[in-house]
């Protein structure tokens, strides 16, 4: 254990790796001459809210890459969704486009080799960030690595993005595997991504190249005995095509469904529909990881993001997968509820989260909340249902989604969930755009997503000379209200052990 703490340490300084020239980008070009049309300084938007439009989106941006293509994940599962992805990259790099894949440490646990593979490909590339540096042969050793060094190793990459030759870019809630395109059997995520055109997808190119070139960015194959071959590339190649081949040939219905928008010519279609505003891209900067203690203002993606929030007049949208408050949130949103605000709040509820410790650190905020004035709305868990908010599949669905609303005018859309992990530990990235159109299509989104089929409203009424809250729902027409939340006994376990042993700051 001493030896697993002494030997985690810095990565050695990487050689610096810039934006490549994209000029001659055929993709590019397009762009500029839309963007050219345009008022200076605006970028265009499409929102993702269907996962076969996001899934079809990254496809079809592969595929139209000439130059470069950045990708960078915190986590990406094995499956239909990742393979076909994969299977794309390999097909841009053997066209010569350079390939930049950046994950999170966590994705590589045990897979060092099996990743880095397709770096075998010589226009492919693949780094991990903030990795640890001994011990990462098993489950058992990592997490004593893990453990011994928490101050660093409990930080984690969280961004989620891909830029086309520094002219087209996807960031938003979804990571990569089955599940974020609800095509999973199991648990799928209802998300939200944001096709991005022209100056800001230069601006979060230039957020992938901080994090690219950061000493915590540290090449794959600095952690490998010998590196992957090309042989053993050509044989990952092969595995990749015959499943694919294997998938359509017998025409199972999630491949029917994630495959169907390929067919047409989207990319086209989206970039002449796009949604021109004014935006800017929002992102921590790499150093958070490296604080010590609670990272400086000037770090933080939420410094920049909190004027909009403070200059709120009449209403504000907050959806967040995991919603932890903290006593200075309830203060923010209860003072501006009290100022006569309309706050509304979609979360996850106790049986739909995935994560209910995280639930634990938000559930004793709620009575302060509804106090104050916020609404309060807790998506369900839901089988089989088919909503405009993508509730969907042939599995249950647990929401995902990361945005913002302010007055129906900006929006904010990235991967930042509103707790304390992901302002003060993790780092994030995202958009705020200023943008009427395209903040009352999130609005109308979430205003279906809380209709009490698809999610309880939690609300505080009078009982037995108190208060207590209940959770109205509708079935078949018939509301019901329940007084017991929701939620099966392991996961109140958990919800309450997180609130016991204080896990909030950690949540």
């Amino acid at each position: 254990m001493l030896l697993l703490a002494g030997c985690i340490g810095q990565a050695s300084p990487q050689s610096h790796s810039p934006s490549l020239p994209n000029h001659s980008s055929e993709l590019t070009q397009r762009v500029e001459a839309i963007v050219a049309t345009q008022p200076v300084g605006y970028s265009g938007f499409r929102l993702l809210s269907s996962s076969s439009e996001a899934f079809a989106a990254r496809m079809k941006m592969i595929r139209h890459a000439e130059v470069s293509l950045d990708v960078q994940y915190y986590i990406v599962h094995d499956g239909l969704s990742t393979r076909a992805l994969v299977g794309e990259l390999l097909h841009a790099a053997d066209r010569g486009v350079r390939v930049r894949i950046l994950l999170d440490d966590t994705t590589s646990d045990g897979n060092d080799y099996q990743i880095a593979i397709l770096a075998a490909h010589p226009n492919i590339a693949i780094h991990v960030f903030n990795p640890l540096h001994l011990g990462r042969s098993n489950f058992v050793t990592r997490s004593l690595g893990r453990l011994l060094h928490l101050s660093r190793q409990h930080r984690r990459m969280h961004n989620k993005l891909i830029v086309a030759d520094s002219s087209l870019a996807i960031v938003g809630g979804r990571n990569l595997g089955d599940e974020y395109f609800e095509i999973d059997k199991g648990l799928n995520f209802t998300d939200l991504d944001l096709l991005s055109a022209g100056p800001v997808a230069e601006q979060l190119a230039n957020s992938f190249n901080q994090y690219w070139n950061h000493s915590l960015s540290v090449p794959i194959r600095q952690f490998l005995h010998s590196p992957p071959t090309t042989a053993e590339l050509s044989e990952a190649r092969e595995q990749i095509v015959s499943y694919l081949h294997t998938e359509q040939r017998m025409e199972t219905p999630r491949y029917q469904r994630l495959m169907l928008d390929l067919q047409e010519p989207l990319l086209g279609q989206w970039l002449e529909e796009l949604i021109w505003a004014p935006g800017a891209a929002l992102w921590d900067h790499p150093d958070k990881i490296e604080a010590s203690g609670i990272p400086d203002d000037h770090l933080l993606l939420t410094t920049q993001l909190q004027p909009s929030l403070n200059a709120v007049k009449e209403e504000m949208t907050l959806i967040s997968a995991y919603f932890v408050p903290t006593a200075d949130g309830v203060s923010f949103l209860s003072r501006h509820a009290e100022e006569g605000v309309t706050i509304r709040i979609l979360t996850n509820s106790l049986e739909a989260t995935d994560v209910p410790v995280v639930h634990g650190g938000y559930a004793p905020y709620r009575e302060q909340l509804l106090e104050a004035g916020v609404k309060l709305f807790e998506l369900r868990r839901q089988p089989d249902q088919d909503t405009s908010i993508n509730i969907t599949g042939e599995s249950e669905s647990s929401l995902h989604s990361k945005a913002v609303v302010i007055d129906q005018r900006k929006v904010f859309l990235g991967s930042l969930n509103l707790d304390p992990r992901s302002i003060l530990w993790n780092t994030e990235v995202g958009v705020l755009i200023d943008s009427p159109e395209l903040a009352s299509e999130v609005h109308r989104l979430t205003l279906e997503g809380t209709s009490p089929t698809l999610s309880y409203e939690v609300r505080l009424v009078e009982h037995e000379g108190g208060k207590r809250m209940i959770w109205i729902a509708e079935d078949e027409g018939q509301q019901r209200v329940l007084t017991r939340e929701p939620g099966g006994a392991w996961r109140r376990f958990n919800a309450w052990l997180s609130r016991v042993i204080g896990l909030e700051r950690m949540l």
